[in-house]
């Protein structure tokens, strides 16, 4: 019963493939474990948990770990974006640009000029 709750967190899992996953179920309380492969990841995940049981459920135990913790993401640029974009959709705040640019002046000559396919780390901040 309680799996079906949380189904799209599982969900989400799968789609993020989540490594080193386990879902059991014990006395009504749903026990999920994994690593994630950024901190990015990892927050989609509890925002998924959120978005199910409320702000703190108490029928559900996340551990979820992180793969790579010396970045929040990584991110493979597609036709259309911009840093800006890029920075609004992490941190929400496109300002934020300049701070990716930053983690990435060994590809990025220009700020105003990325391509598709190049892929790019989102710093923590």
């Amino acid at each position: 019963m309680v799996k079906a709750k949380y189904q799209a967190v599982l969900d989400l899992g799968e789609k993020l493939n989540i490594q080193n996953g386990d879902v059991s179920e014990e006395n009504g309380v749903l026990k999920v474990k994994g690593t994630a492969a950024t901190q990015y990841e990892k927050n989609l995940l509890w925002d998924a948990i959120k978005a199910a049981g409320g702000e703190n459920p108490s029928d559900i135990m996340a551990d979820i770990t992180v793969a790579d913790e010396s970045v929040y993401a990584r991110h493979t640029v597609v036709s259309g974006e911009t840093l800006g974009k890029i920075a609004k959709h992490y941190y929400g705040d496109a300002m934020k640009y300049k701070d990716i640019f930053a983690a990435n002046t060994d590809i990025l000559k220009n700020p105003d000029l990325i391509h598709p396919d190049q892929e790019l780390i989102i710093p923590n901040l």
